[in-house]
C-alpha cells in the first residue's frame, strides 16, 4: 500500500505513514494495515519491539480521512464510516495492549486519528515541532480513538479543557497532559531509530529536558472552571473569572459544537470513572456511530473542510441544548456495538 509501509527491519517491526502530502491522514485501509502488522508480529520472535513513524516534517498523522467519510455520508451511505471507526478503535486498543514495546516518533501535527495511533504507544516521543490536539468538538464529533481515556488521565481537569477547546499542545504540554512521555530533539531521531532497529532495546530512548509546559501556569484557572458539573457551569465560571485566559477560552467554546462539547464532557468523566480504554472506546463508538445521521458531524465537516467558510450552523446553542439530546447519542448500541470482533 502506498499510504503506509509495514515491514521488519533489524529487531523491530516498523510502521511508517507514507502520505505526507495529505499530512499522513489515516484511512480505513491504513488502519487495517496497522492491525494486520501488529497481529503478524505479536508472536514473532524476530520482532523485539514495534517502531511507528511518519514521512515528512509537517505531520505524524493529522487525523482521520474525514473528507471521504463526509462524501459517503452525504450520499446516505453510513456503513463505511461506522466500519472505519469500529476497525480503527479495535486497532487503537491493540496498540495500547500490545505485549511488546511500541515506540512512536510524533513530529508536527498529531491530531485525532494520529493520537489514536501514537497516543496509545508505550513510548511516545515528541520533538520541537510536535503539536498534539483533539479538535473534534469543532467539527461536531467527540475526542474518539481513545481520546476520552487519555484526556481523563490528564492532571486535574485539564482533560476537560483540552477536549472542549481542542487546544494544541506543544511538546511540554503534551508531556504535562500525559499524551507523550519523552522529549528528544528531532535532529537526534534518526540515530535513535537506527539503534532501536539494530538492538531491539528501548534503552536507546533516553530523552532530553522538555520545553516548558505553557499550560502549567493556567492549571489553577482550568481546574476552577472545568470542574463545574456541566457545560453551562463551565461557561458561567469562565465568564465570572474575567481573565484574558478565560476570555480566549470562552471565544473558542462559542465557536465549537455545543452538542459535541456536552458529550465530550460526559465521555471524559465516564472514562475517568472507568479507567479502562476499551470501555472508553465503546462509549465513544456510541456517539460516532450515530453522529452522521443524528449529530452535527456533517455540518461541522462542511464548514471546516469542504466549503471552508468556518461558519458552522449548529442546530443547538449553549442555552437551548437539552441533556436528553446528549444522552440519546450515548445510549448503548446493542448488537451494533461489535467493536472487538476481529475482521478475518
Amino acid at each position: 500500500m502506498s499510504d503506509i509501509a509495514t515491514r521488519i527491519e533489524g529487531r523491530a517491526g516498523r510502521i511508517t505513514f507514507t502520505r505526507p502530502a495529505a499530512l499522513n491522514a489515516l484511512s480505513h485501509p491504513m488502519a487495517l494495515a496497522i492491525e494486520a502488522a501488529l497481529d503478524a508480529w505479536r508472536n514473532d520472535p524476530a520482532v523485539a519491539l514495534v517502531l511507528i513513524d511518519a514521512e515528512g516534517s509537517r505531520a505524524f498523522c493529522a487525523g482521520g480521512d474525514i473528507a471521504a467519510m463526509y462524501h459517503a455520508c452525504r450520499a446516505g451511505e453510513f456503513a463505511s464510516s461506522r466500519a472505519f471507526w469500529r476497525d480503527e478503535y479495535r486497532m487503537n486498543a491493540k496498540i495500547a495492549e500490545y505485549p511488546k514495546p511500541v515506540v512512536a516518533f510524533m513530529q508536527g501535527f498529531v491530531m485525532g486519528g494520529g493520537v489514536g495511533v501514537g497516543g496509545h504507544a508505550r513510548h511516545r516521543i515528541v520533538g520541537e515541532s510536535t503539536q498534539i490536539a483533539m479538535p473534534e468538538s469543532g467539527i461536531g464529533l467527540i475526542p474518539d480513538v481513545g481520546g476520552s481515556h487519555l484526556l481523563a488521565r490528564a492532571p486535574g481537569h485539564l482533560g476537560e479543557y483540552l477536549g472542549l477547546t481542542g487546544a494544541r499542545m506543544g511538546p511540554g504540554d503534551a508531556i504535562l497532559a500525559g499524551f507523550a512521555d519523552t522529549y528528544l530533539p528531532e535532529a537526534e531521531w534518526e540515530a535513535r531509530k537506527a539503534r532501536l532497529l539494530a538492538e531491539g532495546d528501548i534503552a536507546a530512548l533516553t530523552g532530553a529536558t522538555a520545553p516548558e509546559a505553557k499550560l502549567a501556569p493556567q492549571l489553577p484557572e482550568i481546574d476552577a472552571a472545568f470542574s463545574a458539573p456541566d457545560l453551562a457551569g463551565i461557561v458561567a465560571r469562565l465568564t465570572a473569572n474575567g481573565s484574558a485566559f478565560a476570555h480566549e477560552t470562552l471565544k473558542t467554546i462559542a465557536r465549537n459544537c455545543p452538542l459535541s462539547m456536552a458529550a465530550t464532557l460526559e465521555l471524559v468523566r465516564r472514562a475517568r470513572a472507568s479507567g479502562m480504554l476499551r470501555e472508553a472506546l465503546t462509549q465513544e463508538y456510541r456517539f460516532t456511530w450515530r453522529a452522521p445521521e443524528q449529530g452535527e458531524f456533517l455540518e461541522g465537516v462542511r464548514a471546516q473542510l469542504i466549503d471552508k467558510d468556518r461558519s458552522p450552523r449548529w442546530r443547538h446553542t449553549l442555552s437551548t441544548l437539552q441533556p436528553a439530546e446528549v444522552a440519546a447519542l450515548l445510549e448503548p448500541l446493542g448488537p451494533e456495538a461489535a467493536i472487538w470482533e476481529d475482521t478475518a
